[in-house]
């Protein structure tokens, strides 16, 4: 019994020293190491209407980690989203099709009706607001959903396609939009791995800025 409860006393100073560690010192510690050396990172990558990082919420406009619904003509648009970027109407949230803040995709699989009624309607949408484009020009990732739900990139050809509709709504001259574009294009990583993306959001502020609407 001497040697049961001696061994009992161990194990539960072990789970104390254990939860300590875990719960409290470990956290702490990359916490504030994240806080010293990557303070924007840590705190989601914000970024305020000029499009420089910032960690005052209230100056954020959005963070480039994380995509955006946009609606408006003049401002380019990103990848289809299962969540739909988490903007919901009120009668949606009332249906119940809102649950709170989401990321994900609709898991539909190649051979799902589902899939090919959404692709068909968001292909019919695309065309009405782009008649200068031709259907078999416009490239994957602008009709095929993100598994994060929350993509903040499209690639170059996504990009390329929009430009016309964008300056013509926009009132900026095509050489200039493809000069935001180029600005925002992210290269390969080592120039090897990953593909090019172009950020949209940082599109889109630029935009903004050359109307003289921010």
């Amino acid at each position: 019994m001497k040697k049961l409860g001696k061994m009992l006393r161990k194990s539960i100073v072990f789970c104390f020293v254990m939860i300590v560690i875990c719960a409290f010192i470990y956290p702490f510690a990359l916490t504030g190491i994240s806080q010293l050396t990557m303070k924007n990172k840590a705190n989601g990558n914000l970024i305020d209407k000029n499009g420089e990082p910032t960690s005052n919420a209230e100056e954020a406009v959005g963070s480039e980690l994380i995509g955006q619904d946009f609606t408006e003509d003049y401002f380019f648009h990103g990848r289809v989203s299962a969540v739909n970027y988490n903007t919901y109407t009120e009668e949606q949230k009332e249906n119940g099709e809102y649950s709170g803040v989401t990321s994900g995709g609709s898991n539909y699989g190649n051979s799902n009706p589902e899939l090919e009624k959404r692709m068909e309607k968001d292909l019919e949408t695309f065309l009405k607001e782009h008649p200068d484009v031709k259907k078999e020009d416009i490239p994957a990732d602008l009709l095929t959903a993100s598994g994060s739900g929350l993509d903040p990139h499209i690639s170059p050809k996504a990009a390329e396609v929009q430009i016309e509709t964008v300056a013509k709504n926009s009132g900026l001259s095509e050489e200039k939009v493809k000069e935001i574009v180029k600005s925002h294009t992210e290269e390969k990583f080592l120039g090897i791995f990953g593909e090019e993306k172009v950020n949209v959001l940082k599109c889109n502020l630029d935009i903004a800025a050359a109307m003289g609407i921010i």
